[in-house]
């Protein structure tokens, strides 16, 4: 009984799972990859030495340097700011409420956008800031 010897593998047959395990790793982390939404106003946040991340199921409120307001990635009147929020607070007044503002932004329009917020049934509120380099922290 005569067998015959093994043939080589080509160097192609080796290298095809690789490739397949890339692929499907591409494919995973385009599905499983998040972007960043845009802001619809664009808005310089001060500086702070404090940090913290952002829950992608709180609020997030956007006042413009000229005043414009975005809520939740759209743009809103103030008018109907204080009945938004409301709506969406009915039934979770835990939720995190984040007000971003621009640096150029005058106080008093921020205090009035945060006294509109607590009308609406906000308890929890925090300002967005750019983190200071240390030495600009002293």
């Amino acid at each position: 009984m005569r067998f015959q010897p093994p043939r080589p593998k080509s160097d192609d047959e080796r290298i095809l799972p690789l490739i397949n395990v890339v692929f499907l790793l591409l494919i995973f982390f385009m599905l499983a990859g998040k972007l960043a939404a845009t802001d619809p106003i664009k808005v310089t946040p001060p500086r702070s030495a404090s940090e913290g991340m952002i829950d992608t199921r709180e609020l997030v409120i956007v006042i413009g340097a000229n005043g414009d307001l975005a809520f939740d990635g759209e743009r809103i009147d103030r008018a109907f700011l204080e009945e938004t929020v409301a709506k969406r607070l009915s039934g979770n007044t835990h939720l995190q409420v984040w007000l971003k503002a621009d640096s150029g932004t005058d106080s008093v329009q921020v205090i009035t956008i945060m006294e509109i917020l607590r009308k609406a049934g906000v308890e929890r509120l925090k300002l967005l800031t750019i983190p200071a380099a240390v030495n600009e922290a002293a």
